[in-house]
């Protein structure tokens, strides 16, 4: 016979008690329904726990052994329970990201603050990576959810909301282009430009870009972060391309940014996860919260 915890909890309520009438009420059973736990209990373990007589009950030398290591399983049991539910109900747990690091500078900062807020007990792990590395990370289940660039329609994940990014034109505050309120290709495509690397979805926007016009853009230099990008840009290197909503753009005072009106310079954004996996409810939270923040942008 298999033991189970309502047997458990019978014995120990009866031994703590020192009374099974007192441990009836506490566990609002009957009497009877009580002692067949108990019963039950001895029978699985094929031991004697408590002796009893009209008048009181006393535990055996096997009960008195038992009895804290049956103690420590309902604490454990409990508080297992316990963190369940919290971490049913979104007050507990951890949320995992992977996103686009133009992203993880920005917008996750307010998301996370916005969802900390409502449920402080909410933990975070960020991971920023470039689009294929977000793709992996979701896909290998090593994160909850990824936020990357460019539409999603591979099979194995489910699109959970997208919005559009676009791309801004970095330039110093003294450069001709500067004065312009809005900019096509045409503007800034025999301009030396500072480009993120190839493996990146701004690049490939903007590689993209330079196709449909015909023409190839003039990289003056590469790199693998933005911040690297404005600080060539501050050097004066050339001009660079980075999404409307980066931080970036506010590092720099000697800089501005000017949005590009070209349809091919605006970037979808996408917030994906696996397909047939069950977000637990604190990234349902982050969810909700990451679409409020986008519907405002």
């Amino acid at each position: 016979m298999d033991l189970n915890f309502r047997q458990i909890r019978a014995f120990v309520s009866v031994a703590q008690l020192g009374s099974f009438t007192r441990a009836a009420t506490a566990l609002h059973l009957s009497q009877p329904a009580l002692t067949v736990q108990i019963r039950k209990l001895e029978e699985a373990l094929h031991s004697r726990l408590l002796d009893r007589n009209s008048r009181s009950v006393a535990l055996t030398r096997t009960g008195r052994e038992l009895l804290p290591l049956l103690q420590r399983m309902l604490q454990d049991m409990d508080a297992v329970v316990a963190d369940t539910r919290e971490a049913s109900a979104g007050r507990r747990g951890t949320v995992r990201i992977a996103a686009l690091p133009s992203f993880a500078a920005s917008l996750l900062p307010d998301v996370i603050l916005a969802c900390r807020a409502a449920q402080p007990g909410i933990a975070f792990v960020v991971r920023d990576a470039v689009a294929s590395q977000v793709m992996q990370l979701v896909r290998d289940e090593q994160v909850d959810l990824g936020l990357t660039g460019g539409a999603v329609d591979a099979a194995e994940f489910d699109t959970l909301h997208q919005w559009a990014d676009r791309l801004c034109l970095v330039c110093p505050a003294d450069h001709p282009l500067a004065t312009k309120r809005q900019l096509r290709l045409a503007h800034f495509a025999d301009q030396p430009l500072v480009l993120t690397d190839p493996s990146t979805s701004v690049r490939a926007l903007v590689d993209a870009a330079f196709r449909q016009l015909g023409r190839q853009a003039i990289v003056a230099c590469e790199t693998t972060y933005m911040m690297t990008a404005v600080a060539m840009v501050r050097a004066g290197l050339g001009l660079t391309l980075l999404p409307g909503g980066a931080r970036e753009l506010r590092a720099e005072p000697g800089l501005v940014a000017r949005p590009i009106a070209d349809a091919a310079f605006v970037r979808t954004v996408s917030l994906i996860k696996r397909r047939g996996r069950t977000l637990p409810a604190a990234g349902q939270d982050f969810l909700a919260a990451s679409i409020a923040a986008t519907r405002k942008t």
